[in-house]
Formats: structure tokens, sequence, C-alpha cells
């Protein structure tokens, strides 16, 4: 729901779906002739030991190279047909693993053989591509011991439900999952963020300290639960640095599940919005083709249509319906061609809006000067870049259709960059 003042005076007001509603049972969909799935590192075809014509189990670890840490779990039974470069966003280059799916489907029991003894490495071995993409790598940062682990039950961006629907249906494998993570990382400092008006309903259920958050975007971004927390925002170093690490609840549940289950899970749920803003759930294959589940709700995509996976404020914008739901795709946005606001290159005009806006009081109109040119590290030292939780308001209430947001994170990434360069080349 979005609020706005009858007099223009005030700020646009957005709110988060009511936990409090029914819950709407997701539609299963079926699994697909073939599946891709992206392990994280560049494909080098010379030394890869993953070949066309392999065949693979569910469940099985996939790695492209001997002792590589990279690697990506099987959603299906099938015969691998194809391994080619994938660019992702920033410049990032990955590897696209294609499989054939068999309709005999076997599963793989090296996890379930590593199940019997929960560990820190066994964690970061098999659950990084599981749904909800668990990040490990910080735990096993010496630099930075981490001391509190949160969990968000809900979904930062608007108009998604995929966070509520599990931490309302899958309390106990939450419960399974927390319990697992404190006894494979020593972490006892555990505490889920729900949404306030439903506290309640987990008070005393939830094996943590339940966070509260409310119901005004952007409340339930992971910054915004951060502050709420500890009563400030990371710098360039991030939230590890502070000791505090984040998992989705769905993760936090894959977790639980596949160690009672001694099975990894690989569907995800997936909350699919069409050009009305209707939405309905969904529980498809990792490596499922965005247009398989856009077909099974009667969504066409027409030319100059618009496909982006998470929500309205913060999603990224796809090129094809050939692409894949991966293990963090929490959402799938269309936009008819008729609702998508376009961006310029019209100057500041220094209305104020952005500022008035934004949530950690950025000077957000002197800010996106400085990115607008380039000098990133000006920006980052002088107006507060880190301070920026990346909701997107900024760009949404911006007349001159600056594209604010992109820019932001755009220069967080050359930062990002020129740091871990810098780290290579020390003694």
């Amino acid at each position: 729901m979005r609020k706005r003042s009858f007099f223009g005076l005030s700020k646009p007001c957005f709110r988060y779906e009511l936990a409090t509603g029914t819950t709407v049972s997701p539609v299963v969909i079926p699994v697909p002739e073939k599946v891709t799935l992206y392990i994280k590192t560049p494909y080098q075809k010379t030394s890869a030991v993953l070949k066309p014509g392999r065949s693979v189990k569910t469940g099985e670890r996939l790695v492209l190279h001997e002792a590589d840490p990279c690697s990506v779990i099987s959603s299906v039974t099938g015969t691998i047909c194809d391994i080619s470069p994938f660019l992702a966003d920033f410049g990032n280059a990955w590897t696209a693993v294609t499989i054939r799916t068999d309709k005999n489907e076997m599963a793989d029991t090296a996890f379930s053989k590593a199940a019997e003894q929960p560990s820190l490495d066994t964690l970061n071995r098999f659950f990084p591509s599981c749904p909800g993409e668990p990040d490990f790598s910080a735990l096993a940062d010496d630099r930075h011991p981490v001391h509190t682990l949160v969990i968000y039950g809900g979904n930062a961006d608007l108009l998604i439900d995929t966070g509520l629907y599990v931490l309302k249906t899958h309390i106990d494998a939450i419960n399974a999952g927390i319990q697992i993570l404190r006894n494979a990382t020593g972490i006892r400092n555990i505490a889920i963020a729900v949404p306030r008006e439903s506290v309640q309903n987990y008070s005393g259920h939830l094996d943590a300290q339940v966070q509260p958050f409310g119901s005004a975007y952007p409340q339930a971004q992971p910054l915004m639960i951060l502050h709420a927390l500890t009563g400030r925002l990371p710098d360039e170093t991030g939230t590890a640095a502070m000791g505090i690490h984040f998992f989705r609840a769905e993760a936090v549940a894959a977790i639980g599940r596949a160690f009672a289950d001694g099975r990894l899970p690989v569907e995800k749920n997936v909350t699919v919005i069409d050009k009305t803003g209707k939405k309905h759930l969904a529980i498809a294959r990792i490596g499922t083709p965005v247009g398989a589940l856009l077909k099974a709700f009667g969504i066409t995509v027409d030319n100059q249509d618009r496909i982006i996976f998470g929500g309205p404020m913060t999603g990224n914008a796809i090129y094809s319906e050939d692409l894949p739901i991966g293990p963090d795709t929490d959402a799938i946005l269309v936009q008819a061609k008729s609702d998508i606001a376009l961006y310029s290159d019209y100057p500041c005009i220094n209305c104020g809006d952005c500022i008035r806006v934004c949530p950690a009081h950025v000077p957000v109109n002197l800010l996106v000067r400085f990115l607008e040119a380039g000098q990133y590290t000006d920006g980052a030292e002088l107006y507060d870049l880190y301070s920026c939780i990346e909701c997107g308001l900024c760009s949404y209430v911006c007349p001159s259709r600056i594209p604010i947001f992109q820019y932001i994170k755009l220069a967080k990434y050359e930062l990002g960059r020129i740091s871990f360069a810098e780290e290579m080349n020390e003694p």
C-alpha cells in the first residue's frame, strides 16, 4: 500500500503486506526438460573436470575444477548437455551448467553421510547454492569473528511473500536449522526478525531472540534491522566487521530440513507477480527457466515488457524468459511496457525529494553528483555512500528520473574492486 499527503508536503509511504493474512498454497511447477545452474567461477575449458555427457544425480555437488571451493548442487537427475561461460551482473564471470533431466530420479548420498556430524565445513561445502543461498564465508573469517546471527523472516522488497510464507509454514524446520547453526558454528546469540504485528505468533515458538520490524518500507531491509539492533550501520567492510551475519529464513529452514531428511533441498519458493500486481506462490526446482513459471500462471510477456528478479524497488531486470531461477530468486515481477518509468540523463534540479525520503539521511542530491562523474572515493568520504541501505526510494521520487539507485550500487562495486586489489597487492 502507498500513502501520500493530500497537500504533497510529506514523503510517500509504502507498507509491506501484513503477515496476519491467510496463507495461499503454492503451485508446484513440473520438473522442466532442462535446468541451468551457475557455478560462480570463470569457465576454463582446458582444466575443467566437469564435461558434457556426464550423468548427475539429484543433490550431487558439482565442481568445475578439482579442489575448487565454488560448487553447485544439482537440482535434478540427468545428463550434462552444455557447459559455457556466463556473464553475470557487474561483469562477474560464472559458468553455466545445463542439465537435460531424466524422469527416473536418483538421489546422491554424499550429503547424507556428511550430515551425521554437523560442522561449519559441511555447511560451507553443501549449502551455498541451496534455497536462500546462505553465505558461510564470513563465519570462517578469523579477521572479523561473528558473534551474532540474524535471520530475517520477511522480504526486503515490496509485494514479495516468499519469506513470510516460509516463516508461517516452516517454523519447525527453522528451529531445527537454528540448532544446527548453533552446534556447527558455536555462535549462541541468534536473533530472528519478524513483522511487529505478528510478534505474539512467534514469541515462545522460535528458539531465538525475536526482533520485530515495522510495516513501513524499508524497515524489513537487513541493514534497517541491523540499525534497530545496534543503533548503527556498517562501513565499507560490511556487517561481518561488526560481528553480525544475516541469513534468510528460507536458508535456515533448508538447513533444518536437510539434516532431518538426510538430503539437500533443491526446490525454491518463488513469488510470481503478474502485470496487474496479482501475486502467486510457486515451488520450482532451482534452475527452472523463468518462462516455465510464467506459463504456469498464464502470464505472457510482450515486446518491451520487463521481467524483474526481485521486487519493484530493488529488483534486477533480466533479458530472457530462458534464464533460470536461482537459490536467491525470491520473486519474479512482470511489468507491462505502459507501466515502466524510463530513466533519463536530465541533471539534478536540487528539489530535495531524495533527501526527505531517505531513511538513512544521506545527502543524496550531493552524493549523486560525484557518482555521475565517477568520483566514487570522494562520494564515499564526503557524502556517506556506505550509509545507503539500497532501498531505491531516492530513484522512485526523483522528478529528473536519475537512476540514483544504480549509480550507488555501481559505486560500491567499483570501490569494492579497488579495496580487493589493494589487499591482494599487500606484502
